[in-house]
């Protein structure tokens, strides 16, 4: 064995010895602060260099006095290297303790605020990363407070829209029990009236909740919209006679869609009782569909004559509750129906939408396209 090769044996032999009792030690510590750990790193970089350097000289047979030198040599890189592992750490540890007071800010319900003093290549990505966080709790703090106020609102207007008409029930009852009723047979045709009006809203309370639990079950079949359309069209059309609305369905194609029947006639219906609702006398509500612009949907719209909605309530439409007026007034209804379309219709993988057009606006429906 030649020299270089003794001397490379002795050098990894005591290295690797003081390599083996820093790695003990870092597992003894690993609980410790990260000042702690590059301190052990550092030390344990030292002291296999002394290990081997001594290990080499006593191999050498060196004397006392170049022995000396090489310790003290070796021992003064020692000193620099743990004070400069120190300085390290401390300067680490003070920015992750930035990064953790920023992080404690937003969970107690504030915004992220990145520290501004700079930071290692990994806290940066932690900090961006609990920027990205941030934003995403912020959004969803923000969702949360819009639903709890639709809710609030909606309970406010359904306790307003049962009582009333439980109220005029009670008095025409009292009314036919007590024989102080003129006309018994308007009293119960009005009576009747009330009740299915109150049966619709509690249905669609139901529907609504099936939806929110995602209990909703559908039975999707292949169908062409325009037969399912057509559909719809003929179960509005005795309302639009009496608000003397007119009913287009000229511009729907018959593309294949693959949905619930039930469930989308539900849609359709409530589109269009809400758009003939809204249109004045002499006006057109008009349905179309299509087939998407990137050619993997279809597009199926109803278009009324209300005058717009204003901007500030185009992204409220779908709300739970939301009716569009303060009125709480039977016609406005209980502000299910819109709900409920776009419950469907995400059910369904798809997406409900509504922008004003000239003279009103238009309700869309962005269906998967049957192969």
């Amino acid at each position: 064995m030649t020299d270089t090769l003794l001397i490379a044996l002795y050098a990894f032999i005591g290295a690797a010895a003081a390599g083996l009792l820093g790695a003990g030690a870092l597992l003894v510590l690993r609980r410790r602060s990260l000042i702690v750990s590059l301190t052990v790193v550092a030390a344990v970089a030292v002291t296999a260099m002394l290990a081997g350097t001594l290990t080499v000289a006593w191999a050498m047979f060196l004397n006392s006095h170049d022995l000396g030198v090489v310790t003290t040599v070796v021992a003064m890189a020692a000193v620099v290297s743990l004070a400069t592992a120190l300085l390290l750490g401390r300067w680490v540890a003070a920015r992750s303790r930035d990064l953790a007071r920023a992080a404690r800010s937003f969970g107690d319900g504030g915004d992220f605020a990145p520290p501004a003093e700079p930071a290692t290549a990994e806290l940066a990505d932690l900090t961006r990363e609990l920027a990205a966080t941030s934003a995403k709790l912020a959004a969803s703090r923000d969702r949360e407070r819009a639903l709890e106020a639709s809710r609030r609102e909606l309970v406010s207007w359904i306790s307003h829209d049962l009582r009333t008409p439980l109220a005029g029930l009670r008095a025409m009852s009292e009314a036919l029990e007590d024989g102080m009723a003129a006309d018994p047979d308007r009293y119960l045709r009005q009576i009747r009236a009330e009740v299915e009006r109150m049966n619709d809203m509690v249905g669609d309370l139901f529907e609504l909740s099936r939806i929110h639990a995602g209990a909703l079950v559908l039975s999707p079949q292949r169908i062409s919209l325009y037969d399912l359309v057509g559909d719809a069209l003929a179960g509005a059309d005795p309302l639009a006679r009496a608000h003397g609305v007119r009913l287009d369905g000229d511009a729907v194609a018959a593309l294949p869609v693959e949905v619930d029947a039930k469930e989308m006639s539900r849609v359709l219906g409530n589109l269009l009782v809400n758009a003939i609702r809204r249109t004045p006398a002499d006006g057109t509500v008009a349905v179309a569909a299509r087939a998407a612009t990137d050619g993997d949907g279809v597009v199926l719209s109803v278009t009324d004559g209300c005058g717009g909605i204003p901007e500030d309530d185009l992204a409220r439409v779908f709300d739970t509750g939301w009716r569009g007026s303060d009125a709480r007034t039977p016609p406005s209804g209980a502000g299910l129906g819109l709900a409920i379309v776009r419950g469907i219709v995400e059910a369904h993988r798809g997406h409900a939408a509504v922008r004003n057009v000239p003279g009103g606006c238009r309700f869309e429906v962005t269906l998967p396209r049957s192969a």
